[in-house]
């Protein structure tokens, strides 16, 4: 399994979707003083789940 690492910032493109509170806050202070958006934080998220979905099967 890969361990998660914070991201820098990717080129990206625009996608709106909706987080609970409690997500937004625990990414916001998982990101705090760190070179990292919330967005490049929940792409690397993706990634690594994806990542995980493919090793299992």
């Amino acid at each position: 399994m890969k361990k998660f690492k914070i991201p820098s910032i990717p080129p990206t493109t625009n996608k709106s979707i909706r987080f609970p509170n409690d997500i937004i806050e625990k990414v916001e202070n998982a990101i705090k003083g760190k070179s990292c958006t919330f967005t490049a934080f929940v792409v690397e998220a993706v990634r690594v789940a994806l990542e995980n979905i493919e090793d299992e099967k």
